[in-house]
């Protein structure tokens, strides 16, 4: 008899819970139909309302920048193994070693 009322009851918050699912994707599609240009992008478009960019992504003057934030260059392991040796090399807390010029 226990086990008939739970799945009662988790059927029942199953329906609910599904119910509640289409009733926010109706609103979210009426929502987005009445303000199309806020959809993509940062919001500027024939709409007029305007959303804010991320601060990071405005230079001194406020204006959006438009190339890229980072820019990534190849190299070889043995390049980036010899910069971090060198690297090593000049801490502070590196002693010169016999062991170190092998």
């Amino acid at each position: 008899m226990l086990h008939l009322l739970y799945i009662l009851a988790f059927t029942v918050l199953a329906f609910l819970a599904v119910g509640n699912l289409i009733r926010s994707l109706m609103s979210f599609s009426r929502q987005s139909q009445r303000h199309p240009a806020t959809r993509g992008g940062f919001g500027y478009g024939a709409s007029s309302q305007k959303t804010a960019p991320h601060p990071e992504l405005l230079d001194e003057r406020g204006q959006v920048v438009k190339e890229p934030l980072m820019v990534l260059r190849s190299m070889d392991v043995e390049d980036a193994r010899e910069q971090l040796d060198a690297i090593y090399k000049e801490s502070p807390g590196h002693s010169h070693d016999e062991q170190d010029e092998k």
